[in-house]
């Protein structure tokens, strides 16, 4: 069975992500994973319905010609192509169906996210913005949404290409008036969920995108918010995992700015043009794109007589000392570097990024 077909069938009889990347930690593939048998399956943390649906799983026909569709692909824990950033976030995906151009997921990326009823300023600001960090380089993700989001991806498309996160299956669009600007994505981009083809929009579904959204980018702006707003939810998860906000302020008397304000109000940042925030995200940015250029043209892995050289910064080399130890959590990095743990949390991203660092369960190394 090829590998795709493998993984797409455990991503049906396994609902639990975190069991599912347990498993393929464990075994190293899909075909491995489901050859394991039912002992290695509970050992992962599958429960007993999963094991009963993956004794009994077979894929169907729709399945298989979604799978041997152009552009379509399926992209799992185990596989190298899986996205850098996501991989540090809690409950991270086990697998991701893409269809376009998978990539994309590799470059450096900015959410914008915002209201599905935005002023006529608010849907102009969106646009303007996205287009000026395609410009920049940045590939703008969103959840192609009415409002903000539409706006953010036909501005990115004006410029460059774009990236989608959806709560359904790729063979479905919500909403429904977005299906011309999805197939426009998936031609000019790539369109990417969790959820396997068939997978009708639930509303408990949304958060799931929201945080593959904050997930995928250095950094998440938002445009217009209400209070109670799926754009606070992303922009909650992306401070969760580390990244940068930003915030567009606007006036008081506006119902869809007080979002916004509230973000500004617990730390994020404000800005007013996008020039703020690519020379905010500019310097990690330049390392995202320094690992693509690493990871289009591998090379043969270093010995272990052969590590990297130290960096050449003062304060990156304090950390490259700090981890010639055992595995370290954060916090003992601190102490080990006297270097404060929100300056260690951007400094291992970077190195990390460049391959010079592994991160398992919160705990730090370097590569050899």
């Amino acid at each position: 069975m090829e590998p795709a077909h493998s993984l797409l069938l455990l991503v049906r009889s396994v609902a639990s992500p975190t069991a599912l990347r347990a498993l393929l930690e464990r075994t190293g593939s899909p075909d491995a994973a489901i050859a394991a048998g039912p002992r290695t399956w509970r050992e992962s943390g599958l429960d007993q319905d999963a094991i009963d649906l993956l004794q009994q799983a077979k894929l169907t026909a729709s399945d298989t010609e979604w799978l041997s569709a152009p552009d379509h692909h399926l992209i799992g824990w185990h596989d190298p192509d899986y996205p850098t950033l996501l991989r540090r976030i809690s409950h991270a995906p086990a697998a991701l169906f893409v269809a376009g151009d998978p990539n994309l997921l590799w470059h450096p990326q900015v959410a914008v996210v915002g209201t599905r009823r935005p002023s006529a300023g608010g849907r102009e600001h969106s646009r303007r913005f996205a287009q000026a960090f395609t410009r920049a380089g940045l590939v703008v993700v969103s959840g192609l949404a009415e409002g903000i989001d539409t706006a953010a991806h036909l501005g990115a498309m004006e410029a460059g290409r774009t990236l989608a996160v959806v709560a359904t299956g790729l063979d479905r669009c919500f909403p429904s008036c977005n299906a011309a600007l999805l197939r426009q994505i998936v031609a000019n981009g790539a369109v990417v969920s969790e959820f396997p083809p068939g997978t009708r929009a639930r509303r408990e579904y949304f958060p799931r995108r929201n945080r593959l959204i904050a997930g995928l980018s250095l950094g998440t702006v938002v445009i217009e918010a209400a209070q109670r707003s799926g754009a606070l939810i992303t922009a909650r998860m992306a401070a969760d995992a580390g990244r940068e906000v930003y915030a567009l302020p606007g006036s008081i008397a506006n119902p869809v700015s007080r979002g916004c304000h509230r973000l500004i109000r617990d730390g994020a940042g404000l800005v007013e043009s996008p020039d703020e925030v690519i020379a905010g995200l500019a310097p990690v940015a330049a390392q995202l794109a320094d690992a693509l250029r690493g990871r289009l043209q591998p090379t043969t892995a270093c010995a272990t007589s052969s590590p990297y050289p130290e960096p050449d910064d003062p304060l990156s080399r304090l950390l490259w000392r700090a981890l010639d130890h055992d595995p370290a959590n954060i916090d003992q990095l601190a102490d080990r570097s006297g270097l404060t743990v929100a300056a260690l949390s951007s400094m291992l991203l970077a190195m990390e990024l460049e391959g010079r660092v592994v991160a398992e369960h919160g705990r730090y190394a370097r590569r050899f």
